[in-house]
């Protein structure tokens, strides 16, 4: 039994391997008859149904077989790795590296790399390369390298004689003693610019007790902004100095073959003055600050003549660091002939900023000491230059003291009015304490008939722009032409109807010549024009023809409008969806869009039979009939108008919650193609055209007789539109009663006895992906929008959410608390900017942290000097 089972199985087993043996033959041959094509094909589906030790089998054989001894280490290794071992290359290896392909290009040519090439030699880039600029240093080193003086032998020897031929005693001493000056001189200039760039630290920065407090690891941009100012100021001294030393020498041959003076490259040395010498303000141009405390400061802003440089400051929240950091940056490296200050005060101080009264008891203290010992030193050395203070000092002896305090600290001369401040800045037209050359100091930097026309206008119009300027500031200026126009045709059809204006040609012509005489006075209305030029023509079937084609191009451009939806939104994000790279769900999609798109379906099919039948206008046509089947499908805006509010919520939902949908809206919203408005009031056309129909059919009837077919189509279509105008209105007061909400919620007591508000600043949080690698490689991710509220004694932070009410076009902006954390436990550390951040910086509680980032680098410089100015009086007091 035992040996035959055994004999057995190995029988088994050996015809088992045999038919395997006849099997992998038969397919090695038919894998043989194969071609590339079918032999991929076959191993992709091998592999696809081997186990994964089968395919770790599979790994390991090819690693054995096939090493790998090439790969890209840049494709591999960390960027900033990789830009360090191109560290170690020469610029002309690294030129040959560049050759490889388009990702060595990309790298070999970062300005990180070639910086230390370029001031190796010398070779300084005369200007601030843009964030979007690419290679700039690289192509400096070419330019720099490419316009090397040389002589050939011939020229040195014709020039200075033969090689060998000994100079004399006299000319190698006087060519020691220029150099032994040319250093010198270098030496002194270098050291004046190291005191530059000490002024211009910024005050979180400069080293007092208080800044232990900061953190900062590098100084912010607006410092390194300042410090490249006055780099270029000394370079473009140096470079006189040295022009100055070489004129006497010849000129040479360059690489290329063609004369030129031992100077840089013409190109370079263009960006350099071009920086520096603007052609809308001289060299030593006159400056003034204005106050935003002053009544109607934009008529102040207008009246200043071309040539003088307008600095427009906030009188609260600002700090004189901050106020000194935009007068060093408006003039960009110049020097003031004049500064002029523009602020509020009386004839024993000057209420230059809130909290910041110079007087004669704190003009010595060292904040306000230090402001204006800088100021004085951004002024001309040349005489005649004054610092003109439009605040009647001269009117009393305590500002007389002030004045003479103020000479001997900046060593410059001031000049005042010597009227008595009566409130309503007359003083300024009175007589001038110092020399007028050149007549009053008000006609240096204002014309005279609009200042006088502001000095008659300063209290009503204060009165008048105190409400109107915070309500209609964003859009006053884009509206001020059409609110106006608006205003005259209210006023004119609020006193007469438009059929009397019609039927009773005196008060026609009576309202055209007042409008006329209106337009000699100030711009043309549209409707003064309207009327001057039609004349208010008699014929009404012309009159119904202009109607009616006015009716169809605001109808084409209604329809252009919902057809901006689908194009600009819409499409986009169906298509990411079907990409599987979806931006917002399907559901989402179908309930903000799919009433909008039904609505266009329906529009586009009313905008063809009114296409049609003024194709064949006559007369007789009508249009009643048009209008009186389109309201019989506007169940499809009452389903748009019962999810409005639904729509709109969902939207600002998307917004905060989803990154992908956030930065979708921001790049499409207020653009060109959608005509510079938002997705939000996009979606306000509906309401609005429902209005233009009511009063286009009111025009159109008016003009249609009585016996006319079209007459009581007309009146049956207006009924309608009416009927669904009031269900719109009842709509829309829900809406809006339902949106009454408070403007802040969770939120703590804030009114705390001597607490007092000193600025609010609007800014974007992010976190962190990375903090295990260095800083400037860091990434971040914007999570939410906050608003920062600086008070005396504490900084409360909320989260800022924008949401639409709606029928409104103004969004509606609420605030849900956060934290508040006390000013002296607060820690304030500053981000370097880098490719992945800029204007950022973190604060610190004892408890959680707060990275930040403003939009606006000013605003950033102004924020931080006001919240250290905080914290140091915070911690005096505690």
């Amino acid at each position: 039994g035992f040996p035959s089972y055994t004999g057995f199985t190995i029988w088994k087993y050996s015809v088992s391997f045999q038919l395997f043996e006849e099997r992998v033959s038969l397919i090695s041959h038919w894998f043989d008859l194969w071609t590339d094509k079918q032999r991929k094909q076959f191993l992709h589906r091998m592999l696809m149904r081997c186990s994964k030790s089968q395919l770790k089998f599979t790994q390991n054989w090819f690693a054995e077989r096939i090493p790998v001894t090439k790969v890209d280490f840049t494709r591999v290794l960390p960027r900033f790795i990789s830009l360090y071992i191109f560290s170690f290359l020469s610029p002309r290896e690294l030129c040959a590296a560049a050759q490889v392909n388009w990702h060595w290009k990309f790298i070999t040519e970062q300005d990180c790399l070639w910086v230390p090439k370029c001031v190796k030699f010398g070779w300084f880039l005369p200007y601030t390369p843009a964030d979007n600029e690419y290679s700039a240093w690289k192509r400096h080193y070419i330019a720099c390298a490419s316009s090397l003086d040389y002589f050939t032998p011939r020229e040195a020897t014709e020039i200075y004689g033969t090689l060998n031929e000994p100079k004399a005693e006299n000319e190698e001493q006087e060519e020691r003693l220029r150099e032994k000056w040319l250093r010198k001189i270098i030496r002194e200039r270098l050291a004046l610019h190291k005191k530059e760039l000490f002024k211009a630290r910024p005050p979180w920065m400069s080293g007092t007790w208080s800044s232990r407090f900061l953190k900062t690891r590098l100084q912010p941009s607006q410092a390194q902004t300042i410090q490249d100012r006055a780099r270029l100021q000394a370079a473009l001294q140096l470079i006189r100095l040295v022009l100055a030393s070489l004129k006497t020498l010849p000129k040479r041959k360059n690489v290329t073959g063609s004369r030129s003076d031992p100077v840089l490259p013409y190109k370079h040395c263009q960006r350099v003055y071009q920086k520096h010498s603007s052609f809308a303000y001289p060299l030593e141009p006159y400056l003034v600050l204005i106050s935003s405390r002053i009544p109607a400061y934009e008529m102040v802003l207008d009246s200043i003549k071309p040539g003088v440089i307008p600095v427009l400051y906030e009188h609260c929240g600002m700090t004189l660091e901050g106020l000194l950091f935009h007068i060093e940056k408006a003039l960009d490296g110049r020097k003031a002939k004049s500064i002029g200050i523009f602020s509020d005060g009386n004839s024993r101080e000057i209420n230059l900023l809130q909290g910041c009264r110079i007087s004669i008891e704190n003009i010595l203290s060292p904040e306000v000491r230090e402001f204006w010992e800088k100021l004085g030193c951004v002024m001309s050395p040349e005489e005649g230059g004054y610092v003109d203070i439009f605040v009647p000092l001269a009117a009393s002896e305590a500002g007389m003291e002030v004045l003479s305090q103020l000479t001997q600290l900046t060593g410059v001369l001031f000049r005042t009015p010597t009227g008595i401040a009566t409130g309503s800045y007359q003083h300024i037209l009175s007589e001038w304490l110092g020399k007028q050359k050149d007549g009053p100091p008000t006609s240096t930097y204002f014309t005279e008939v609009k200042l006088q026309t502001w000095l008659r206008m300063t209290e009503l119009l204060e009165e008048a722009l105190k409400s109107v300027r915070k309500q209609m500031r964003p859009y006053l200026s884009e509206l001020q032409k059409s609110i106006s126009d608006r205003i005259i045709g209210q006023v004119m059809f609020d006193a007469v109807s438009r059929a009397k204006v019609h039927t009773n040609q005196e008060t026609a012509q009576t309202f055209t010549d007042g409008l006329a005489e209106l337009s000699k006075r100030s711009f043309v209305s549209k409707i003064a024009r309207f009327l001057i030029d039609k004349k208010l023509q008699k014929d009404t079937a012309d009159r119904r023809t202009r109607i009616a084609r006015e009716l169809l191009t605001s109808e084409k451009n209604y329809v252009h409008m919902l057809e901006t939806v689908r194009d600009v939104y819409v499409t986009p994000l169906k298509a990411a969806l079907a990409s599987n790279r979806a931006i917002l769900s399907h559901a989402n999609v179908q309930i903000i869009f799919s009433d909008v798109l039904d609505a266009l379906q329906l529009n586009r099919q009313f905008l063809n039979e009114l296409t049609e039948r003024l194709q064949e206008w006559r007369p007789s046509q009508c249009l009643g009939e048009i209008f009186t089947q389109f309201g019989w499908q506007l169940q499809t805006y009452t389903n748009f108008f019962n999810n409005y509010t639904v729509i709109l919520k969902t939207i600002d939902m998307c917004r905060e919650t989803i990154p992908l949908f956030r930065a979708f809206l921001k790049r499409h919203d207020k653009t060109v193609v959608t005509n510079m408005m938002s997705l939000q009031e996009l979606l306000l056309c509906p309401s609005k055209r429902f209005e233009e129909y009511l009063n286009l059919l009111y025009a159109l009837r008016l003009h249609t007789p009585s016996e006319h077919a079209d007459h009581e189509d007309l009146t049956a279509a207006i009924k309608m539109m009416k009927q669904y105008k009031e269900y719109i209105d009842q709509v829309c007061h829900h809406s809006c009663l339902c949106s009454l909400l408070s403007v802040w919620y969770s939120c703590l007591v804030l009114g705390e006895a001597n607490r007092y508000l000193i600025r609010i600043q609007d800014v974007t949080q992010f976190s962190c992906c990375s903090e295990e690698i260095c800083v400037p490689f860091r990434l971040y991710e914007h999570i939410s929008d906050l608003s920062l509220f600086l008070f005396n004694d504490a900084l409360v932070i909320s989260n800022r959410s924008i949401s639409y009410v709606p029928f409104e076009r103004t969004p509606k902006t609420t605030y849900q608390f956060l934290a508040s954390v006390a000013l002296h436990r607060l820690v304030v550390e500053d981000i370097p900017r880098s490719k992945y951040i800029k204007n950022a910086f973190i604060l610190q509680s004892p408890k959680r942290q707060w990275i930040c980032s403003i939009e606006d680098e000013d605003d950033k410089f102004t924020w931080l000097s006001a919240l250290q100015s905080a914290i140091n009086c915070s911690i005096e007091k505690n």
